[in-house]
């Protein structure tokens, strides 16, 4: 059904993804067809399109993963095409037969490239027998351990472990010691059934410190192919990348054609239209080889947008309808430097686990591209990926577009969630990321002991003290009947001394305040003294003055008392400390609990077992990702109270340890 022309698209995805289409093809005049889960049914996406149609219930297998109910959608809203976005099913070869076989167009490639390039082992000979260089390895049918094990042993440690039907960092494992690979395998097997369903594996041999380098295609369906240059995504957690810039850094322009080159051979191998990505490992000695084809939209292609001046979602359009590419290969010019960062919903000092809950205010930051889908009052929920938004900044130069991102992640407010906003800064800020210098073990050289933030200073200390006084205040304020907010902080004899138990992220701050008006406060504390005074104040916006200098704080109020707070590019969540709530967390110190609802994928102890702290006790399922659950301390396992299988709700405990005393 290529090539066929119509005037509403149906968007089979959801969060930023979808919003990003619809607003293309709301600028070129198309109808919009949301979709969306019975979770979803407050989402931005859904109130952005013309018309939204439920699907399902909130798993994705249920309801973004249902080709049925997906189908049933679009004959419904007489959608003529269908755009995937990227997830779910972009790249699921059946739907795409699917969508065409009930008459509508596939925005996207033809289900035999999505197939060929879809398998890692088959596209890797294909890719072969393309000239395109390739990473040594194992594709073969053989898939039990003995097979993989022996193979591995043939390449020679370190090997990757791969699922050979996805991507996205799913179902992939980096073993540096044999005695490693059978859990390898036993997890990659489980993650890559769980996201692909399809448990079949791959190994290659591990590039030590390569750069990850993708080149962005396009194809019409009169055989004409270019690439739009590079995207460097070496800076990458688990295989799934943090940061991504375009033009990279390593990257010259003969570098650039061969690269290039390579990119349009591998498309033109299988047949391909549309937009398409490229994927190679760049080696310290510029040898690249073949890594995969991502036959979708990428996560990251605003990047290439921006330094190209190309919306790569209205050339997807127009390709789908048949219309010849509108540049040639010569007419693609690089202007300047974008880089992108992604804005996750998780925990970075915790071993970024996923975060979840309301987003109490969504304040994108100033002078960027920014590319979400949330609001305020969103809730993010464990059913989907916690990416919540894409920060992008451009400028002349890579470190000029460097500096912009850092302002922009300091200008974005996403209350009432904990994110890797401070992570991500710090990631920008590092000397080897300035330098142009990440390669693939960036984050592991730049926080070789983990990431945790800074120790906050005085002046944001008293900026988070001043807030709380502000907004306990305006409530009592609120109360009470005939008060003048004239006397707010009024004292005859100058101001008293009222102590404060601070409690900021969990952490308590022994202050002491003095209120003099206006509202104007002196704060005491170990980390010394601070002056301030606030002006300017909203319902989400406060001026402060501390020490000399105006601090910006974006606030929000935090069900249960307290307060949400963007200070100093920090999120924060301030409120009087509750000792009585800490001695109740203390007595769960011996309980491995689920941090999140989710699916128990495995238990890896038994009653009974003696267990050293940090040890792995199970494998939570969630959010696309699995989770080590590890014990906190030394001891024995008294009792496992949840079994493989087994789907729990945040806080279920899973086992009980007797701790060494």
């Amino acid at each position: 059904m290529s090539g066929a022309r119509f005037s509403s698209v149906l968007v089979a995805n959801r969060g930023e993804i979808a919003v990003r289409v619809m607003r293309t093809a709301r600028e070129m005049g198309l109808r919009t067809v949301a979709v969306y889960s019975s979770a979803d049914a407050d989402a931005p996406h859904v109130a952005m399109a013309d018309q939204a149609i439920c699907i399902g219930p909130a798993t994705a297998a249920q309801s973004y993963l249902n080709i049925a109910a997906l189908l049933k959608a679009a004959e419904a809203s007489g959608a003529g095409a269908i755009h995937p976005g990227y997830g779910f099913l972009s790249e699921n070869a059946d739907f795409a037969r699917a969508v065409e076989a009930a008459g509508l167009v596939f925005v996207g490639p033809s289900p035999d490239a999505i197939e060929a390039m879809g398998d890692k082992a088959k596209a890797k000979r294909r890719m072969q027998a393309a000239g395109v260089p390739c990473v040594p390895g194992y594709e073969g049918a053989a898939q039990d351990d003995a097979t993989l094990i022996a193979e591995a042993a043939r390449i020679g440690f370190p090997v990757m472990v791969k699922a050979a039907a996805g991507g996205g960092g799913k179902g992939m494992r980096l073993v540096t010691n044999a005695p490693d690979l059978p859990e390898a395998l036993l997890r990659a097997r489980a993650e890559a059934r769980a996201a692909f369903g399809n448990d079949h594996l791959i190994l290659e041999q591990a590039i030590q410190r390569p750069r990850h380098v993708e080149i962005q295609v396009m194809a019409d369906a009169h055989g004409a192919i270019i690439h739009l240059g590079e995207r460097d995504c070496s800076v990458q957690r688990r295989h799934q990348k943090v940061i991504e810039e375009a033009p990279g850094p390593a990257v010259d322009a003969p570098l650039r054609a061969r690269m290039g080159a390579a990119a349009v051979a591998a498309a033109k191998a299988v047949g391909y239209r549309g937009a398409g990505t490229v994927e190679f490992l760049l080696d310290e000695t510029g040898a690249f080889y073949f890594l995969e084809m991502n036959t979708r939209l990428q996560v990251e292609h605003p990047v290439t947008e921006l330094i190209t001046g190309l919306d790569l979602v209205a050339l997807q359009f127009s390709v789908a309808q048949g219309a010849p590419l509108p540049v040639a290969q010569d007419d693609i010019c690089l202007n300047g430097h974008a880089i992108e960062a992604r804005l996750y919903a998780e925990d970075p000092a915790n071993d970024f686990l996923p975060a979840t809950g309301t987003v109490a205010l969504w304040q994108p930051g100033p002078d960027v591209r920014v590319d979400s889908g949330i609001a305020t009052g969103s809730t993010v929920s464990p059913h989907y990926d916690p990416m919540l938004a894409k920060i992008i900044a451009h400028g002349p130069t890579r470190d000029a577009a460097r500096r912009a991102l850092i302002a922009g992640l300091e200008g974005t407010a996403a209350l009432g969630l904990t994110t890797n906003g401070s992570f991500l800064q710090d990631i920008l800020r590092a000397p080897g990321f300035a330098q142009g210098a990440a390669t693939t073990s960036f984050l592991d050289e730049a926080f070789p002991e983990g990431w945790a933030p800074e120790a906050l200073p005085q002046t944001a200390i008293a900026c988070a003290a001043g807030l709380l006084l502000c907004s306990e205040m305006h409530t009592a304020l609120d109360a009470t009947c005939g008060s003048d907010p004239a006397l707010i902080g009024f004292s005859s004899d100058g101001g008293t001394p009222v102590q404060m138990e601070l409690e900021i992220d969990g952490t308590v701050h022994h202050l002491t305040v003095i209120g003099f008006g206006k509202p104007t406060f002196r704060v005491d504390g170990d980390a010394g003294t601070s002056h301030m005074s606030l002006g300017d104040i909203s319902a989400t916006n406060i001026r402060a003055k501390v020490d000399g200098t105006t601090h910006n704080i974006v606030h929000a109020p935090a069900p249960g008392g307290g307060v949400f707070a963007r200070i100093g590019g920090r999120h924060l969540f301030i409120r009087r400390h509750r000792p009585w709530l800490a001695a109740t967390d203390a007595q769960t110190g011996g309980q491995i609990v689920a941090p999140m609802p989710g699916l128990i994928a495995g238990i890896c102890v038994s009653s009974g077992d003696r267990v050293q702290a940090g040890q792995t006790i199970a494998i939570l399922e969630a959010m696309k990702m699995q989770h080590r659950l590890s014990a906190p301390t030394s001891g024995v396992v008294a009792n496992i109270l949840t079994t493989a299988g087994q789907q729990v709700t945040s806080g279920t405990v899973i086992a009980i340890l007797e701790e060494d005393t």
